[in-house]
């Protein structure tokens, strides 16, 4: 373990300081799974991303297909969309730009690595997304936790639980200072979680037609609050559209870790015919 090049890359910001950190390791050929969550422990990101050889048929260009693993400090998690746009950057910066293909725990995920304005910019497509409801117990719950009060809530945003490769419970803010407030109960959050398999809670306030605000409590990993969540960003892309938040086809811009002090922002792409999403950013290494 001691000779595997561990890389470190902010997600969704240009500048190091924003953004979300992401261990990056592009060869864990030799790494077993205990040896990935020391890694990913050590760093103490809320992810790292762990690559090795793509499993038989999954296609692909040559030499741009791998299979990916995700840690957070505690455990593997099934998709992680802000250390796919770090991975993606890093494997660009070495192989050059283009089409690449992952197979991750939740599916199989294409990335488009483009140069823009002078930086590389990578964009994923989500495995099939879908929502459901959430009982008015676990509403009730989650509420208490984040010490909100109902009226505290968005009634444009009907709370559920929406899936684009992790599941995530979205709540609507009515206010950006109630976004701002954040300061909830970490290991009654963390339990009721766990029952319903949730990777963050996606707090969102709506500042715009296409323009949020989000912030991501992340205690099942490890840690208060994810900077930038490319995955609960895919989520929240299928939840507006199938609730008629927004259009069919849409581009949707997401701030996040403004109020941690780590801004960065996401793009969201939603295509008319096409139910999967699309999540967009930049990314750079950490000196």
């Amino acid at each position: 373990m001691t000779d595997t090049e561990v890389l470190r890359y902010t997600a969704f910001s240009g500048d190091p300081d924003g953004g979300n950190p992401a261990g990056v390791v592009l060869d864990a050929s030799g790494l077993d799974d205990a040896a990935m969550l020391e890694i990913a422990a050590g760093l103490g990101y809320s992810e790292t991303a762990f690559l090795t050889g793509p499993p038989d048929g999954l296609g692909g260009p040559e030499g741009r297909s791998f299979t990916a693993r995700y840690f957070s400090p505690k455990a593997e998690v099934p998709f992680c969309g802000h250390a796919t746009i770090a991975t993606a950057v890093a494997l660009a910066e070495r192989i050059g730009p283009g089409e690449l293909l992952l197979a991750t725990p939740a599916g199989t995920v294409p990335v488009s690595v483009a140069a823009e304005d002078g930086r590389l910019r990578a964009t994923l497509t989500s495995v099939e997304p879908h929502t459901e409801d959430v009982g008015a117990d676990d509403l009730a719950e989650a509420l208490a936790a984040l010490d909100w009060p109902q009226s505290d809530l968005d009634p444009a945003f009907p709370p559920r639980i929406a899936y684009a490769g992790a599941r995530h419970l979205v709540l609507g803010a009515a206010t950006r200072a109630r976004l701002a407030d954040l300061a909830y109960d970490f290991a009654r959050l963390e339990a009721l979680m766990r029952r319903l398999d949730l990777t963050t809670v996606q707090l969102v306030h709506r500042a715009g037609p296409a323009e949020f605000h989000a912030r991501d409590p992340f205690p099942v990993g490890g840690v208060v609050e994810d900077p930038a969540t490319g995955a609960a960003a895919a989520a929240f892309g299928a939840y507006a559209r199938e609730l008629g938040l927004v259009p069919e086809e849409a581009e949707l811009t997401i701030h996040q870790g403004t109020d941690m002090g780590r801004p960065g922002v996401l793009t969201v792409g939603l295509r008319a015919g096409d139910p999967r999403v699309r999540v967009g950013g930049t990314a750079v290494r950490i000196p």
